[in-house]
């Protein structure tokens, strides 16, 4: 009952009209999760119309946060939040049962480029997140 309750409110507060993108990333990973495929894909289709596309990569990005110009010597990376928004977009989009279509895993490879372009010379990120 109490992962019911949990979902309840979770299916609330994706049937708000306005919903920061962020938290769409979040509920579309946990629909996936919980197996609701409807909630699941209306969020994704949401999320899609968002969706920054650039150089071939695909990622998110939250209203109001342009990113920085870059400089000739020094390649800017997204703020954490905008690397984790787009890794729950990824993950939203392979976990589905059954497993995702072809078309699925070709836009989740465009999410993967973008996010892989965001580790440092170390293999990390700007956040431990």
């Amino acid at each position: 009952s109490v992962v019911r309750n949990a979902l309840f409110c979770l299916e609330t507060a994706a049937n708000q009209k306005e919903n920061h993108v962020y938290t769409k990333a979040l509920l579309a990973y946990a629909f996936a999760l919980a197996g609701n495929r409807e909630k699941r894909k209306a969020l994704l289709d949401s999320l899609e119309k968002e969706a920054v596309r650039k150089d071939g990569s695909v990622h998110w990005q939250r209203p109001g946060k342009e990113p920085k110009a870059d400089l000739p010597s020094y390649r800017s990376r997204a703020p954490s939040a905008e690397v984790e928004m787009t890794a729950y977009v990824l993950l939203a989009h392979l976990t589905s049962q059954p497993a995702p279509a072809q078309e699925e895993l070709a836009f989740a490879s465009l999410i993967a480029k973008w996010i892989s372009s965001q580790q440092n010379p170390n293999g990390g990120f700007s956040s431990t997140q």
